[in-house]
């Protein structure tokens, strides 16, 4: 442990998840730097001397970075050749490699129990990228369901009517626990390793409206048919090799945490 935080830790396109991977990091012992290609306006919440300058597109700004810094990459990698062209600008005797993908990259008509060993969509240049690296490179990928949290409200969701109310299955996860799950992967997994995350519970959208009609008193519009019936995830490797504790195992408390949350911020 002791000697993982010797080096530098480089969140790769800090966004939604830098947001709350960065403080996460920083509480925890990292020497942790946040990257974008705009950092002096969309990382106002990393102190000035850990704000870096990276566009993968710009090999100039590739000499921001740490050469023996641990990466979590939150982007995709593309286009793959320039990605492998900016990881081998890094000493060989680099930090570990985290990336996050998607379960977009498993690929399904029927609503199958979603595991690691079920087969990836290399029709995808993310996935391809991926692959890659985690093959070659000995990267982490962890597959991300839904992102939702402050600022991404699943409830907005429904009102703006962003998702369909439908019997298909969805997964979610909330961000402060991607977080966690990051920092867990740097620690605990090996090389090359791949994993599903999500909450664990996969629900029907018919289901989640029904709650917030009954929950919120939000109205129910009518149901239609999903043009596919979802995927069901499985997070059994997770839990079994990461060890993580959720720290929001209930959707519906969360979600009722984070409206509380934004209807005192519109106050």
């Amino acid at each position: 442990m002791t000697d993982l935080r010797s080096r530098p830790l480089v969140i790769l396109g800090a966004g939604y998840t830098g947001k709350f991977l960065y403080p996460l990091a920083k509480a925890h012992g990292w020497h942790t730097y946040a990257t974008s290609r705009t950092p002096t306006s969309h990382l106002s919440h990393v102190v000035k001397h850990n704000r870096l300058f990276f566009d993968l597109a710009q090999s100039e700004s590739w000499k921001q970075i740490p050469t023996d810094a641990h990466l979590i990459w939150c982007f995709p990698a593309l286009t793959q050749e320039v990605a492998v062209n900016f990881l081998n600008t890094l000493s060989p005797n680099r930090g570990r490699l985290i990336m996050l993908g998607s379960t977009s990259a498993y690929r399904t008509n029927q609503p199958i129990l979603v595991d690691e060993q079920t087969p990836v969509d290399f029709s995808l240049p993310r996935v391809q990228s991926e692959e890659s690296f985690r093959q070659e490179y000995g990267a982490v990928v962890l597959r991300l369901a839904g992102l939702y949290g402050p600022g991404r409200h699943v409830l907005d969701w429904i009102r703006k009517g962003k998702v369909p109310y439908t019997h298909k299955y969805v997964n979610l996860i909330h961000i402060e626990d991607v977080a966690e799950i990051c920092l867990a992967a740097l620690e605990k997994a090996q090389d090359g390793e791949s994993f599903v995350v999500s909450d664990g519970i996969p629900r029907q959208w018919s289901e989640i409206f029904s709650v917030a009609a009954n929950r919120w008193g939000m109205p129910s519009p009518s149901l239609s048919q999903p043009k596919n019936p979802g995927k069901r995830l499985s997070i059994k490797k997770l839990t079994t090799i990461l060890q993580h504790t959720f720290l929001h195992p209930d959707l519906y408390e969360a979600l009722d945490q984070i409206e509380k949350c934004k209807i005192q911020t519109e106050k």
